[in-house]
């Protein structure tokens, strides 16, 4: 009797083997969510529409953004982790979720290291500090001896923990008088900007390259030592003295833990095809102060274990708590 049942039981294994084989080859036969952890405008979601773009061509399918902003990165990002592993669901997402958000907070809703398929890099930021215009600063010193004058009423941005450490050093060692706000997303925080209610931020220069050119905003240096061709006037970091970690801060595609090899495979060959395309590249990625960083998910996924240490350091030096 108990030949038939595993007979049985070898059957109903090889056709769900089958099944799910045909499945992966029928991918993707449907649209594809892509959850974005910024608001609409912010940077990662003007990109993902412009990708989805292209991949519907080669994929047949077109990508269907929803944003989740908020949380510091974390609600967008367990929204990725939670979802069905079966390709139907990616995600864009920043280092902060990735590498730092574990040393500051005591506990998260995701697991980085290990609910996550990392699919591909897609681009480095070059950040830069800037200020409302309206503030009448030209340069660190005159916007540390600003905050002197008003002390305790000027308010300050920063998307990550590098940058965090970067004012808060500066507050330290020169006196400075700033308040940090929370930073939710990068349409938001550009507003907060514009409108004076919080004057100063550490952001990517894409998201206010436009403001910039329109002399809304002043930017003062380059936070990642990276001197830019579009505002080559602007010092670099280490040109100001300051000898603290650079900003070092990425934007990657993922997938739920899970996610078939051949998918993510496909998804990252794909993917970066279209990233390091010259007339993509140029356009979406140079033109707005990207630097393009596809490369293998199993090269993002060493890369990520590497960077972990020094988020470590970096979230230490800068005398954060986890909350």
């Amino acid at each position: 009797m108990k030949y038939p049942m595993l007979i049985c039981a070898a059957a109903v294994a090889l056709a769900a083997a089958v099944t799910s084989s045909a499945a992966q080859d029928a991918w993707p036969n449907r649209p594809i969510k892509v959850i974005t952890t910024t608001s609409a405008g912010g940077l990662s979601d003007i990109f993902m529409r412009a990708l989805g773009e292209e991949l519907r061509k080669s994929l047949g399918q077109p990508l269907i953004i929803e944003n989740r902003p908020g949380g510091s990165m974390n609600l967008g990002t367990r929204a990725c982790a939670e979802a069905a592993p079966d390709g139907y669901t990616i995600c864009i997402t920043n280092a902060d979720a990735m590498l730092y958000n574990q040393f500051l907070f005591k506990k998260l809703p995701f697991d980085p290291e290990h609910s996550l398929q990392p699919i591909t890099n897609a681009f480095h930021l070059i950040h830069m500090l800037v200020v409302n215009s309206q503030l009448g600063v030209k340069n660190v010193d005159e916007l540390v001896a600003l905050s002197k004058q008003k002390a305790g009423t000027l308010s300050y941005l920063a998307p990550g923990a590098p940058l965090v450490l970067y004012m808060e050093t500066l507050k330290k060692e020169k006196g400075a008088d700033w308040v940090r706000v929370p930073f939710r997303g990068g349409g938001e925080a550009v507003n907060a900007i514009m409108s004076g209610t919080t004057p100063i931020a550490l952001f990517g220069e894409g998201n206010v390259i436009g403001n910039i050119r329109g002399g809304q905003m002043t930017p003062l240096v380059m936070m990642n030592n990276i001197r830019s061709p579009n505002f080559p006037q602007v010092p670099l970091l280490s040109e100001t003295g300051y000898n603290g970690p650079p900003s070092r801060s990425w934007y990657g595609i993922f997938g739920p833990a899970g996610t078939p090899k051949p998918i993510v495979d496909r998804l990252s060959k794909e993917i970066g095809a279209i990233i390091n395309e010259p007339a993509f590249r140029d356009r979406h990625l140079t033109a707005r102060s990207l630097v393009p960083a596809a490369n293998s998910p199993e090269q993002f996924a060493a890369d990520m274990k590497r960077e972990r240490l020094v988020a470590e350091k970096v979230v230490r030096d800068a005398g954060f708590e986890a909350q």
